[in-house]
């Protein structure tokens, strides 16, 4: 008797020991015969499921009603269930649950911001450093507040490294202005927005792109430059920069 065959024969007859230990042959039989047969929960088709990290967790929210060691365990084989299960299920933080999540920094930033409640933890900073945007929200919305390691992961894309300056640090530092500086355009918000001042290294990364340099020229200098009119002439923003800038001086 196959374990289809196990829980047809239950369907017509009703739940034994038999057709129970037949059914949990399949993970998903198992759980159906929990659902359908007994009607509730049985060590047999807990075991079983536990086999599938998803039944495990249904199985824990729809039969048991409440977590349970083993379905907890079968959870945390994977970082979405681990997530989920602390959420919906134990509805508190877990060292294991946590420790299962932060296998994927974008989870590991959730389950501090949802399920340890905005709490810091070494476990999950340490995973969202793993991820530019996760280390940034960290900082953003669970430390508030900049350090050395959430702001080394965000430096890796050069959006995030403003975006870091502007929101967390609320100041300049060299780190963040390097990032920046790989950017034309953020290089110039940059000195605009965050060093508010003009810079030799920004000013140069802001002239690899006539939109920058135009911009950099504008509201960072505030006055022509060389390196800024090179940048822009013979491009559409030269008429600009001679009308807003120029206007009879001399480069």
């Amino acid at each position: 008797m196959s374990p289809k065959e196990a829980y047809r024969y239950a369907e017509k007859h009703g739940p034994s020991d038999k057709t129970r230990k037949i059914a949990c042959k399949d993970p998903e039989i198992a759980y159906l015969y929990a659902r359908k047969i007994d009607k509730g929960l049985h060590e047999n088709t807990r075991e079983a499921v536990c086999k599938s990290y998803v039944l495990a967790y249904i199985y824990a929210i729809d039969i048991d009603n409440c977590s349970h060691e083993d379905t907890r365990q079968a959870a945390c084989k994977n970082y979405k269930a681990a997530y989920f299960y602390a959420r919906d299920i134990d509805k508190c933080p877990r060292d294991d649950t946590r420790k299962a999540a932060c296998r994927n920094p974008k989870f590991a930033y959730r389950y501090a911001y949802e399920i340890d409640k905005k709490h810091p933890n070494v476990t999950t900073r340490k995973a969202v450093c793993k991820d530019s945007e996760s280390a940034y929200l960290y900082a953003l919305y669970i430390d508030r507040c900049p350090r050395d390691d959430t702001r080394k992961a965000a430096c890796k894309d050069s959006e995030l490294a403003y975006k870091y300056a502007k929101d967390i640090d609320l100041e300049p530092s060299e780190k963040t202005r390097q990032a920046a500086c790989k950017v034309p355009k953020l290089a110039a918000f940059y000195a605009n927005k965050i060093d508010k001042k003009p810079r030799e290294d920004t000013r140069e990364a802001a002239c690899k792109s006539p939109y920058s340099a135009y911009y950099y020229a504008k509201f960072v200098d505030k006055e022509p430059k060389d390196e800024t009119w090179l940048a822009v002439k013979n491009t559409k923003y030269e008429e600009k920069y001679k009308n807003e800038l120029i206007k009879g001086k001399t480069i």
